[in-house]
């Protein structure tokens, strides 16, 4: 998978939560099915996915992102997108198979990470395979994230 972070990359929305309430197991690069009303407003930067998650679509089993919230592009006509209607990823069937198997087993979803576009101008979003932390987790994270920014100012202090 290709890093977001790059300079080639426009970041449009992030799931900041995530990374806090979940342990990571894979990521993976996917595309999405947009109509234009919906590209034009990820653009202007109207779209938020803190909320949002990833679910197979129903009996053909295609991974939707749902509750994802894409407002209306005010320019648009009458046949305007709903803004938290479930949208289609793309990605090769091994994928989808093993994630919505990992699904299965207990504690384990799918999270949308980043939405961006790439060096190509094309939107793709970064999604987690990933297990729900306990509280226990959620402190231990904490926990080392003071002490990683305190051990950064005493060294930096050390330095001068």
């Amino acid at each position: 998978m290709s890093n977001p972070s790059n300079d080639n990359f426009k970041i449009i929305a992030k799931n900041k939560k995530a990374r806090y309430n979940y342990e990571i197991v894979e990521t993976l690069e996917a595309g999405l099915i947009l109509v234009g009303s919906e590209v034009k407003s990820i653009r202007e930067g109207r779209v938020s996915i803190n909320e949002a998650f990833v679910g197979p679509s129903g009996p053909d089993d295609d991974l939707c992102l749902l509750n994802a919230d894409i407002s209306s592009y005010k320019q648009a006509s009458y046949n305007n997108h709903e803004p938290r209607r479930p949208r289609v990823i793309l990605v090769h069937k091994g994928q989808r198979v093993k994630f919505l198997n990992a699904i299965q087993r207990k504690g384990m979803t799918i999270v949308p990470l980043t939405m961006y576009f790439n060096h190509k101008g094309i939107l793709k979003i970064s999604i987690a395979l990933a297990k729900g932390k306990n509280v226990a987790d959620k402190r231990d994270a904490i926990k080392t994230r003071d002490w990683n920014l305190e051990k950064s100012r005493l060294l930096k202090n050390f330095n001068k």
